[in-house]
């Protein structure tokens, strides 16, 4: 297949374009596909390298998957011109995600939904969303999800480039300001930069999104519709808080389910140990759990602290993680485009 990349030059774009890279028998060719200021730009790609184009109708002739990692905005207006061109279209942002009309696709859950989706669209989710929906499913399908109570620990990246800029800078600037920084006067050395309302370094802002009805921020809608619309439980009660914390990459979440019948933690460890996509590191004794160091740079989903709720026992705690460049947002897509390439060829 022929497969376009538009943001190829931004973070999620350069894990995908590793991840075709590392896919021959995917993908045969790839359009790099940038903004303005990154056009005629080499990239290195398996034995030499391709130029990143504009953004152009053009550049869609001969594609059969589109992948885009760009704001709402421009997914909205290029989307349906790439499909027009013929190709479909997998898409990363929220332009499309709860569209009745789009699947969004999560292919440990709902790989059926990537056929033959009725506009050629089909959208991926949030990456604190996927973090937490792949395990949960392998639960769902024993015990039957009822509600979910979630607090997301989501890295700098997730705002971009922008946020791990921000990280960075602020991460130097306090290490020089030791003082400043743990005698009360942070505000001094430190100032919020180009993506959070806060400074980051060495610190949690209970805030990713903006904020919208009933107080809630786009962040934690989003990990609340996108959940019912994947698992296909319209009627899931689901409520989370969303938190940015000083972590590079890796987002995670503490979360509590309940379910209609009774977990035994033993046998959810052993679903969770046998669920496709998913990695258990669970004996907090030795101090092994899943942290965003360990998720950095691969693909599963990595759950622990899986523990029965001492008041409810139908309901279960547990700890997820998992890197949001990379199943949170790259691979995703790229696994879709792994359905879509299959079905083009049975």
């Amino acid at each position: 297949m022929r497969v376009a990349v538009v943001g190829a030059t931004g973070a999620v774009g350069s894990v995908m374009m590793r991840l075709l890279e590392q896919r021959p028998a995917l993908a045969d060719g790839v359009v790099a596909v940038a903004s303005a200021r990154s056009v005629g730009r080499r990239l290195p790609f398996r034995d030499g390298e391709v130029e990143v184009r504009a953004l152009t109708a053009d550049v869609f002739d001969g594609v059969d998957v589109a992948i885009f990692d760009v704001p709402d905005e421009v997914s909205q207006r290029w989307a349906p011109v790439a499909v027009e061109r013929g190709a479909v279209v997998v898409d990363k942002s929220a332009a499309f995600r709860m569209d009745p009309e789009v699947p969004l696709v999560v292919p440990e859950i709902n790989p059926e939904e990537a056929r033959r989706p009725p506009r050629g669209i089909i959208a991926t989710p949030n990456c604190t969303t996927l973090a937490m929906v792949v395990p949960l499913w392998a639960l769902h399908r024993r015990y039957g999800l009822q509600r979910v109570v979630a607090a997301s620990y989501q890295a700098a990246s997730g705002a971009g480039q922008a946020g791990i800029d921000d990280l960075w800078d602020q991460t130097q600037r306090a290490a020089k300001e030791e003082e400043a920084v743990t005698s009360g006067r942070a505000g001094d050395v430190l100032a919020p930069g180009a993506a959070f309302p806060h400074p980051i370094a060495l610190n949690v802002i209970p805030q990713c999104g903006s904020v919208r009805e009933h107080g809630y921020t786009s962040e934690e809608l989003k990990l609340c519709n996108e959940t019912r619309k994947i698992m296909g439980l319209f009627d899931l009660a689901v409520t989370a808080t969303c938190v940015r914390v000083p972590v590079v990459v890796g987002h995670a979440l503490a979360v509590h389910a309940a379910f209609e019948r009774e977990v035994d933690a033993d046998e959810a460890r052993a679903l969770l140990a046998g669920a496709e996509g998913v990695v258990v590191r669970d004996d907090p004794t030795a101090a092994r759990y899943p942290t965003p160091l360990e998720a950095a740079g691969s693909d599963p989903c990595y759950v622990g602290r899986i523990r029965a709720d001492l008041f409810d026992a139908r309901a279960l705690e547990l700890f997820c993680v998992a890197d949001n460049l990379r199943k949170g947002a790259a691979l995703n897509a790229v696994q879709i485009t792994e359905l879509v390439a299959r079905q083009g060829r049975s």
